[in-house]
């Protein structure tokens, strides 16, 4: 399928209209028109509900919208990974949820692998924990920071370091009991998380922010108040100018991180390189 046909497709169905699309595709209208029916022809269906001043998609063109969407953005990735190539020795694919990446020791070690290794294209990506083992398998990804290991077989590992969950709040001289009044702020770290902190009793309450987000989390405490765990090194700056405190005087939860990727993986030799390279957390 010709991909331009898909790009006007996605254009038309954004504007509703098939003089704007035009417009911003710098082509004639007739061109825009004769791509539709074009797709239309290829797909032997009506995308559009052709109207008067209103342009609208049809049940049809509902459906294809989010694959045609899908399909331009890996086209245009391939595009830039083939590109991308000319120019590097080498491409390593990253991936970690959302939260780890915000963690800072976690940006200095991504940054220690750049500087090592200038000439080689690294891509961080963003992947849910519960599908890090899928990326893996299915060769998406080449390797996964992760604090859970998953349980497959044919995974190897490597202990990148360690990283320190504090229970804080807005007051200061809390203990635990003290502070079963305040707004709870959950920071989804995982099953083992989720087990450590259900053996709290004071924390065993509603929380009015659950969330995966380290920076939301840390914002909702300045600005609102009340009691979560948060990663030492985000809430470190705050503990030093009295924002925040920590309650009990430090309760503690100390997690591990590890790099890990398929032992048959063809990108092994460059991920035993970066692991010798880059150190630990």
């Amino acid at each position: 399928m010709d991909i331009q046909l898909l790009r006007t497709f996605i254009e038309v169905s954004k504007t509703r209209h098939f003089g704007r699309a035009a417009e911003n595709l710098y082509l004639t209208q007739s061109a825009v028109s004769f791509r539709i029916r074009q797709l239309e022809t290829q797909l032997d269906t009506s995308l559009f509900v052709r109207q008067r001043n209103n342009v609208r998609l049809t049940d049809a063109g509902e459906r294809l919208l989010p694959y045609a969407e899908t399909m331009l953005q890996t086209w245009q990735r391939a595009q830039q990974d083939v590109s991308a190539m000319q120019h590097a020795s080498a491409q390593l694919t990253l991936a970690a949820s959302p939260m780890l990446w915000e963690l800072d020791g976690v940006s200095a070690w991504v940054n220690r692998v750049c500087a090592a290794h200038p000439d080689w294209l690294i891509r961080a990506e963003s992947t849910p924990a519960q599908l890090l083992a899928r990326h893996l398998i299915e060769k998406r990804i080449d390797a996964g920071l992760t604090s859970e290991l998953p349980k497959l077989e044919g995974l190897q590992s490597h202990h990148l370091g360690d990283y320190q969950l504090q229970l804080v709040s807005h007051l200061p001289a809390l203990t635990l009991d003290t502070s079963d009044t305040l707004p709870l702020v959950y920071l989804d770290w995982g099953t083992r998380f989720s087990l450590e902190q259900s053996q709290i009793a004071p924390l065993q309450r509603s929380p009015v922010l659950h969330t995966q987000s380290c920076q939301l989390a840390l914002n909702y405490l300045l600005v609102h108040g009340g009691v979560a765990f948060l990663p030492s090194l985000a809430v470190h700056p705050y503990l030093n100018n009295g924002q925040l405190h920590l309650i009990d005087h430090g309760h503690i939860l100390t997690h591990p991180l590890y790099l890990t990727w398929l032992t048959n993986s063809d990108k092994k030799p460059l991920i035993n390189e970066l692991v010798s390279s880059a150190g630990q957390l």
